[in-house]
């Protein structure tokens, strides 16, 4: 796999972002609070709301880069050879992701997607 996530495994317009949020199941975890819909494509997407909420640019931008490197060690264009249907995943991180080791960021983000299992079942 790519150390880029490319446009095709990214949540890029506003519509997608809304769509997610308005239909999507929501679950919160320690770290952050995650959010996803089911897709018709081959893989999940990701998507990171960080709002100034959360600090400056420098905090906002190491949130994104931790989640997204969370989110491509779980290997988003395999989900659905792995019996899970695709998700457009929306992630909302925490203060204490910046911080917090990073297994336990990961821990965090997997158990959230296990919560959400009964939405990723075909």
């Amino acid at each position: 796999m790519s150390l880029r996530l490319g446009p095709e495994v990214r949540l890029r317009s506003r519509e997608e972002f809304k769509l997610v949020q308005q239909q999507g199941r929501r679950v919160a975890a320690k770290y952050m609070t995650v959010l996803a819909l089911p897709n018709a494509l081959d893989r999940d997407r990701l998507g990171i709301i960080a709002s100034r909420r959360l600090g400056g640019a420098v905090v906002r931008n190491r949130a994104k880069r931790r989640v997204r490197e969370v989110f491509r060690h779980q290997q988003p264009d395999e989900s659905a050879r792995r019996g899970f249907q695709p998700l457009d995943i929306v992630v909302i991180p925490r203060r204490e992701l910046v911080t917090a080791p990073f297994e336990a960021v990961t821990a965090d983000f997997v158990g959230a997607l296990g919560r959400l299992d009964r939405a990723r079942r075909r």
